[in-house]
């Protein structure tokens, strides 16, 4: 099977979220994962492991840990989800996409395993487009015989596909709500799923949360005698300082002492937590004979790369993507914008899906912005342009629907002075769809 075969075959196995309305009814569990690993030779026990959940900074505190080891001279693998532009970014190896030819060689592995196993009634229905993608970076990256193997949770933690890892250390970002239908209603039930990905006696590393939910992880940590690295307690910050977005500030370790100047090249005070969490792995892998050092801890996070979160495009006007499509989310994006934006026009790109809080998302972002431009990504998970503004428009001051997303960005784009700022933001499916269309763009432009 060539790469665009395998790609299709891939896109028939439906969506990765079901609608809410099917949400009860979806059986997730790990069965599937289970038995295709073990049919593979258990490709995700071939290499020691990171295992992240969160609801925010996951895949940012994964950039941030992969690059730490790569600097360290490891070998790594890194597993993302959603992708941006081409599904190849959910695998990377060494800080590289898989090839295309990678991609196909693996795929058709993995659909003849899958076949054979139907066949012998060993499973009970085809495995899902996230299971056989997640099956495939098991594979993939024991087939690169990479050193470290850095695993982003899809969603929730305790019946995400990821599950099965063996991994040497757990981390949990910020938990905040998102993806209620299948996490639940409240921050204990929500943490009671993310919580689900510690094992026993293996260390975990716990971003700064909110009562309920620290109470819920602490408890599970307890119960299986994982030691707890709380970054907020292990590590203080300080000479915190900003230019332009980007933040840097000395970090010290409270337990030996020692001190990182850590400077993300990725927008926003929150990314400052993201490395912290990335920093506390790090250390926690050196105590356990992983040869990492401070400057490789200092260089990997300055040398981060993550796209689509507060990705500055150009400036006069300044462009940015950021997939903010939850309130704690926005919440940051809102703090970043009155931060860095406050008496500048603000131009908002916005669309969203249909499982999202819309309302809490507009709430927190609309009164930074002058003029807001209601679009949708192209999904069939995105709520219509015209209905989101129906949903949203009494939080903007002014507002326009321009449902084709590309449309939307060429109208900012031709309405904005060269001192405004256009945000494009509500959904990480809009953020790629937009980033790719910037990128003909700037080929069209170039000729």
């Amino acid at each position: 099977m060539n790469y665009d075969a395998a790609v299709r075959y891939l896109l028939t196995l439906g969506r990765e979220l079901a609608a809410p309305t099917q949400a009860a009814a979806a059986k997730f569990d790990l069965e599937n994962i289970a038995i295709l690993a073990e049919r593979l030779g258990r490709p995700d026990r071939a290499y020691p492991s990171a295992h992240i959940a969160g609801t925010n900074g996951k895949g940012s505190t994964a950039a941030f840990l992969e690059s730490i080891l790569r600097r360290a001279g490891f070998r790594t693998g890194l597993y993302t989800s959603p992708h941006l532009e081409r599904i190849n970014e959910r695998l990377r190896v060494n800080g590289e996409e898989i090839a295309d030819e990678s991609f196909a060689a693996i795929f058709t592995r993995l659909q003849a395993v899958i076949e054979e196993l139907l066949a012998a009634h060993k499973l009970r229905a085809h495995p899902t487009y996230f299971e056989c993608v997640t099956a495939m970076a098991f594979e993939c990256f024991a087939r690169e015989r990479v050193e470290f193997g850095v695993f982003e949770v899809g969603l929730g933690g305790r019946l995400d596909a990821t599950n099965i890892l063996s991994p040497a250390v757990t981390v949990i970002t910020r938990i905040d709500f998102d993806h209620e239908n299948f996490l639940g209603h409240s921050l204990k039930e929500i943490a009671r799923e993310k919580a689900g990905i510690l094992k026993p006696e293996v260390p975990v590393i716990l971003a700064e949360q909110r009562p309920e939910a620290h109470e819920v992880i602490l408890a599970r940590a307890k119960e299986l005698r994982c030691p707890v690295i709380e970054t907020a307690r292990a590590f203080q910050i300080t000479q915190e300082s900003s230019q332009k977005g980007l933040f840097r500030a000395r970090v010290t370790e409270q337990s030996s002492g020692d001190s990182f100047d850590i400077a993300p090249s990725l927008s926003g005070r929150f990314q400052l937590q993201n490395a912290l969490n990335a920093v506390a792995v790090a250390r926690c892998l050196a105590t356990r004979g992983f040869r990492i050092s401070a400057s490789d801890i200092m260089e990997g996070i300055s040398k981060t790369a993550w796209p689509g979160r507060l990705e500055k495009l150009q400036s006069r006007p300044d462009v940015y993507l950021d997939g903010a499509h939850n309130p704690g989310a926005a919440r940051e994006l809102a703090q970043f914008l009155g931060q860095n934006f406050a008496g500048c026009k603000i131009w908002l790109v916005y669309g969203a899906l249909r499982d999202k809080a819309v309302d809490e998302v507009a709430d927190q972002l609309f009164p930074h912005a002058a003029e807001v431009i209601f679009t949708e990504p192209r999904t069939s998970r995105a709520i219509s342009a015209p209905r989101l503004a129906e949903i949203a428009s009494h939080h903007a001051s002014s507002f326009t629907v321009i449902s084709s997303a590309e449309q939307a960005l060429d109208h900012a784009l031709a309405q904005a002075a060269p001192n405004d700022a256009i945000f494009i933001t509500g959904s990480l499916y809009l953020v790629g769809q937009l980033r790719h269309y910037w990128k003909q763009r700037e080929q069209v432009a170039a000729r």
